[in-house]
């Protein structure tokens, strides 16, 4: 299911964000002639090449509808699993990677709200603190483009869902 982005179009790549389309070039790549998307990373400028028939198996996406930004803060405000504790950090640690790299906001939205969970219990490990703020970072850049508001207004939203 290939999306076809037009320059201008905002999208999602895994595990960096939201991002807009800048160019649409055709570049050699391994001998072959291929078009491929230039994407600037919102949060860092950093630019990315995407092979236009690699799309899908990159994950790379369109931004949520806003419609669908309920269902995110549905995710946040819903009670956690209680087994989180008994894990280890560096078994939680993999599995919130994991689900980060799928690019599914849904799923960066549940690893938000378990570290946001287990920090009022316990000392989270550096990796954790990190991932939870790369989480957090994901969500309200996606967030604040999907609904045309400022940065701000989703961070005070989500300041509200967690105290």
């Amino acid at each position: 299911m290939q999306l076809g982005f037009r320059i201008g179009d905002k999208a999602v790549y895994p595990a960096h964000g939201v991002g807009e389309v800048e160019g649409i070039e055709s570049r050699e790549i391994l001998g072959l002639k291929q078009k491929v998307y230039v994407l600037r990373i919102l949060e860092n400028g950093m630019k990315i090449m995407i092979p236009t028939d690699k799309v899908d198996s990159v994950g790379l996406r369109g931004v949520i509808p806003k419609a669908k930004v309920k269902d995110v803060y549905r995710i946040l405000k819903e009670k956690t699993s209680a087994g989180l504790k008994s894990q280890t950090w560096n078994r939680r640690y993999r599995e919130y990677m994991e689900k980060i790299k799928t690019g599914s906001i849904f799923d960066i939205a549940e690893v938000l709200r378990d570290l946001y969970v287990l920090k009022f219990d316990k000392d989270l490990s550096f990796g954790e603190r990190k991932m939870l703020d790369t989480a957090r970072s994901l969500l309200i850049k996606e967030i604040s483009v999907a609904r045309n508001v400022k940065e701000q207004v989703v961070e005070k939203e989500l300041e509200k869902i967690f105290n």
